[in-house]
């Protein structure tokens, strides 16, 4: 395919609000090896012990490589590493590949054939992450140079197919400038990766596999466009519009609107180590604890834990800090816990309903939080993810509280959770909408699902009902109602939320100070009748129009442009 010409604009899906302008370096595809590739071994075909053998030094290989790049990570990267390397550990991918190529199956067919069973059943919410363990195993298997991202010699725009985030860990972040998919999501992985490194990113892009390596392009992620070779014009109002992001920075104060109403912006953090890095914040909003399991064979012990939950507490010093408990199921499996037979693990024992089958898990987290608190004299927040009854919000509260945490609240992911959040506020003293999780299981859509992401706007008018009803909830109760996920990082979007009664928003450090100005530069009264304006909309496009029609001049030049 002929490269994309001069001034040519592709469009996708934009994550956050920077730009960047600087030159392509596209990553390094899979290995193109037929599935009937025979091994060879001296020059000879391999025996099958002898391809049973190969393949099994390719996992192990595989696996402690990941593994490896995740100890060197940091948040949500090591996050998910972590959970891919036990991808390539999965005892029971292995044992089927061996299985396989025992009997005399080629191996890079075995491979293929096992992946792609898996790919649809209880690993489907992370086929790109075990699609790129495929590729890693059959380079190693083969002898060929594993796939991914390049060294960069010089600030560079990183472009490919799709991330893994195998491949986001090994970018040298200081010369990178941007990210741009063909494929991925506003909530899949790169998108999330790319939101807690400040990194400006569009994904779902349709032509990127015409940028040729070197072409300048500039990266909008504010508009979701990618232009070649950009004009003066283009590259004098992206100019701009940097110094007036590094601007905001220069503000610290806590968030509030133009009256005077408070709202606590928080942070998303996953380690401690983050914590120390979170800058001017007012506190954490989400503490993602399941770092502290992925990448073990069995469970941390309480002391392990405590010493965890200690640093991250005293490294923000007093400050709010809301521990969520063990997130893991799903696409963040446990070799310790996690079935592997699950047919649909999404809707599966994932979140709070692992006490259900492990409840020494999630007494063990709450005692080591407990102690935690006495250690450092503090009182954080902790709540539980995946909760959908009334009955689950009092069963974990009592929980909570009989460990020793005073403070105790539940994540409202599951609509069941939003339509009945007064009986379940009931039960505890706080609640955080997850809106990502929210978004796709009030939309029925896989939330790593990229072209289906218009149904996970976070714009859509049947979340923003759900969202409001838990806000209203909260207000008639008088208890707190935070956003934690990605929707608290749109500036205009959180007028919404504040207008709907949001008490705080927690995200991506890097976000909090435009979300802060536009606060700042809004009246509370104007706050709802955006919110007003977003839940009358018959559409997500409708419903942010909407809301940008009634943004204040200052605000619109500096968040829209």
């Amino acid at each position: 395919m002929a490269a994309a010409s001069s001034g040519t604009v592709l469009h996708g899906v934009g994550v956050g609000r920077r730009a960047a302008i600087g030159p392509v370096v596209r990553v390094q595809p899979a290995p193109a090896v037929p599935p009937d590739t025979v091994l060879m071994v001296d020059g000879r075909p391999a025996t099958p012990d002898q391809v049973r053998d190969a393949a099994g030094a390719a996992f192990t290989a595989v696996a402690q490589a990941l593994t490896t790049q995740s100890s060197r990570a940091t948040g949500t990267v090591r996050d998910v590493l972590a959970a891919t390397a036990q991808m390539a550990g999965d005892p029971a991918l292995r044992a089927q590949v061996l299985s396989r190529v025992a009997g005399g199956e080629p191996p890079v067919s075995a491979v293929d054939a096992v992946v792609n069973q898996f790919a649809g059943g209880y690993l489907a919410e992370r086929v790109t992450d075990l699609r790129s363990v495929r590729d890693r195993v059959v380079a190693r298997l083969m002898g060929l140079a594993e796939p991914g991202v390049p060294e960069l010699a010089q600030p560079s725009i990183v472009v490919a197919r799709d991330l893994a985030p195998a491949d986001t860990s090994a970018l040298d972040l200081d010369k990178v400038l941007a990210l741009v998919t063909e494929l991925g999501g506003p909530t899949s992985h790169t998108a999330i990766i790319a939101g807690q490194l400040g990194l400006p990113c569009v994904v779902r892009v349709a032509g990127a596999d015409q940028l040729a390596d070197g072409a300048l392009v500039a990266v909008d992620a504010a508009n979701g466009t990618v232009t070649v070779d950009p004009d003066a014009a283009l590259r004098e109002t992206l100019a701009r519009r940097e110094l007036a992001e590094q601007a905001l920075t220069q503000d610290t104060a806590p968030g509030a609107t133009a009256d005077g109403h408070a709202v606590a912006l928080l942070a998303n953090i996953g380690t401690a180590a983050d914590a120390a890095r979170v800058g001017a914040v007012e506190g954490v909003g989400l503490f993602r604890t399941e770092v502290l399991f992925l990448e073990r064979t069995s469970a941390p012990t309480r002391s392990e834990q405590a010493e965890a939950y200690e640093a991250a507490l005293r490294a923000l010093g007093g400050r709010k800090v809301v521990v969520r408990t063990l997130d893991a199921g799903a696409d963040k499996p446990l070799a310790f816990a996690t079935a592997p037979d699950e047919e649909n693990p999404a809707l599966g024992v994932r979140g709070y309903r692992l006490v259900r089958t492990h409840p020494e898990l999630l007494d063990t987290q709450l005692e080591a939080l407990a102690d935690a608190q006495r250690a450092t004299g503090t009182t954080p927040w902790v709540m539980a993810p995946m909760i959908a009854t009334a009955a689950e919000a009092r069963e974990f509260a009592t929980r909570a509280r009989a460990a020793g945490v005073a403070t105790v609240g539940v994540m409202v992911e599951i609509p069941a959770a939003a339509l009945r959040a007064r009986e379940v506020l009931a039960e505890v003293d706080f609640v955080s909408l997850g809106t990502n999780d929210l978004a796709q299981y009030t939309m029925a859509t896989d939330r790593l699902r990229g072209e289906l992401a218009d149904l996970l706007d976070a714009w859509q008018p049947a979340v923003l009902d759900l969202v409001a009803a838990t806000a209203r909830a909260g207000v008639e109760l008088g208890k707190p109602v935070g956003v934690c996920g990605e929707s608290a990082a749109d500036p205009l979007m959180a007028l919404v939320l504040v207008g709907m009664g949001i008490t705080s928003l927690s995200m991506s450090a890097g976000a909090v100070p435009a979300v802060r100005y536009a606060l700042r530069h809004h009246t509370l009264e104007r706050c709802r009748q955006m919110a007003a304006a977003a839940l009358g909309a018959p559409g997500a496009g409708e419903g942010r129009a909407a809301v940008t029609a009634l943004l204040s001049d200052d605000a619109r030049t500096v968040l829209v442009g």
